[in-house]
Parts: C-alpha cells; structure tokens; sequence
C-alpha cells in the first residue's frame, strides 16, 4: 500500500513550462513589441542615410535622439535575437553539453554584437561634439 498522500496538482507544482517558460515568453513578446515601434524608425534611418551619403549619415547619427533610438533598436534586435536562439537550441539541441555551450555563445555573441555596434554609434555621436 502506497503511503504518498501528495494530490496530483501538489506533485506537479513546480514543474513543467510555467516555472520559467512563462517568463522567457513575456520577455520575447516585450521585445517584440519594442521592435514594432523602434523598426519603421529604423527603416526610415537607412532610407534617409543612404540618400545623404556618409557625411550626412554620420551628422544624423550625431543627433542625440537619433543616436539614442540607434542604440535602444540595437538593444532591442540583439535581445529578441538572443532570446529566439535560446529557444532555437534548447528545442533541437540534445547532447546537455553541446546545449550549454551553445546556449553561452549566444549569449557572448548577442552581448559583443551589441557592445560593438552601441560603441559604434557612441564614437559617432562623441566626436561630432568635440
């Protein structure tokens, strides 16, 4: 005779997707929605810096709005990019291993992409001050 007297809901609690699925899944659709704003800005920034040539595109950059939107899209892109590989690996990735390597990568990829294109921008709007 079995003397576990657990209900069934009190032997799932805390298991299964809403432990930490539920999370990841808000912080990809807050991204997304960042991006539905941030993106047609974006898009109107390269239509405009291409009709102006290198000078005129670095003299926009070099506006503090402008500059700051640039790096809050890039914020955005890189963290929606990350969160979307994150799932990517840990759906198709079997070997535990292989699954957190890759998982770091991501993250050390996302994060230096962001750093370098952020600096990028900064080193623009910097020394159109100076």
């Amino acid at each position: 005779m079995s003397t576990n007297y657990k209900t069934p809901a009190a032997a799932a609690r805390g298991l299964g997707s809403a432990k930490s699925g539920t999370d990841h899944h808000i912080r990809q659709r807050v991204s997304a929605i960042a991006l539905i704003f941030l993106v047609p800005w974006f898009l109107y920034a390269v239509i405009a810096a291409t009709q102006s040539g290198f000078d005129g595109a670095t003299a926009w950059l070099a506006q503090p709005w402008n500059a700051i939107l640039m790096i809050l899209t890039l914020g955005a892109a890189f963290y929606h990019m990350r969160l979307g590989m994150q799932v990517i690996i840990e759906d198709y990735i079997g070997k535990a291993g292989m699954k957190q390597g890759l998982l770091v990568l991501n993250t050390f990829v996302c994060v230096g992409l962001f750093a370098a294109t952020a600096l990028s921008v900064l080193k623009i709007w910097i020394s159109a001050g100076a």
